[in-house]
């Protein structure tokens, strides 16, 4: 009897690789970290238009990396982490380092304390929010931040760098006042404050033309009046925090409402039930 040679049957192994359209994110996240540092290096040698700059393009590269991550279904825990991490030193570190170089110097060892705080407070908000990725939240709450983003206390903690460069003087340098407006924006970024997320926000069709319309505006006065829109947009944000507040509240009690009936008609129903079998 014949025997049939053993066939042998190779399997080829491809090395894992990745698309480059789940790179692009990834690359975002790192061109916003050398936004961050380059502007830690523009405020050392007393470029601080050019820094504070840098830091705004910081902020946006932020707001596009998670957004385009989600369209092209690209996230992951290595890119939340180093999101994190650019986060870190784009909007806690090089605003610190840049109000000490600008103003805060004047109060040698109190004003590096100052700027130290917030620097620490951007690293506790940012770890907060990293514990709670993947949280469930109750549904009231997914329209809100706990607190201060980390990009938006970096934008408003350089307010009065805004003023300064759109009116000029002493006051708006001054590092007492400075002191005052770093205390509570570092406050606000740890605080328990409702704000709005506005990156979870629906628009509907019919305000789709008036929004795109709105952000033409807004680049064309940024071009042209950059610190002053920048001030009413820090001014507008402010503005928005009770009415955030205010709205939070208002859901999260309709939610409690809404559970208490639920509860009390189960109870009622229960009662019900037990009658009838009595």
């Amino acid at each position: 009897m014949l025997r049939r040679p053993h066939m042998r049957v190779r399997v080829r192994v491809r090395p894992p690789h990745f698309s480059i359209n789940r790179m692009i994110p990834n690359i975002l996240t790192l061109l916003a970290l050398c936004a961050g540092m380059t502007g830690i290096r523009l405020a050392i040698v007393g470029k601080y238009e050019a820094a504070v700059t840098a830091i705004i393009v910081a902020g946006i590269l932020d707001g596009l990396d998670g957004r385009i991550a989600r369209l092209l279904k690209g996230t992951s825990s290595f890119g939340a982490q180093l999101d994190s991490l650019s986060d870190f030193v784009s909007f806690g570190v090089a605003p610190a380092v840049m109000l000490y170089v600008w103003t805060m110097a004047q109060l040698q060892g109190f004003g590096w304390a100052v700027v130290l705080i917030f620097a620490v407070c951007c690293g506790l908000r940012l770890a907060r929010f990293n514990t709670q990725i993947g949280a469930e939240l109750p549904p009231y709450a997914y329209n809100f931040f706990t607190g201060a983003p980390a990009p938006a206390g970096a934008g408003l903690v350089m307010i009065p760098m805004f003023a300064s460069f759109e009116f000029g003087g002493t006051f708006w340098r001054s590092p007492y006042l400075n002191t005052i407006v770093i205390a509570a924006v570092a406050a606000l970024m740890v605080s328990r404050v409702p704000t709005f997320a506005l990156k979870r926000f629906r628009v509907q069709h019919e305000y789709v033309l008036p929004l795109l319309l709105l952000v033409g505006a807004l680049a064309a006065f940024l071009t042209t009046e950059p610190w002053l829109t920048l001030l009413a947009v820090g001014a507008l944000y402010i503005a928005s925090i009770p009415f955030s507040v205010r709205s939070y509240l208002r859901l999260k009690r309709a939610a409690g409402e809404m559970r208490n009936a639920g509860l009390r008609v189960v109870s009622d129903s229960s009662a019900q039930a037990s009658t009838i079998e009595r």
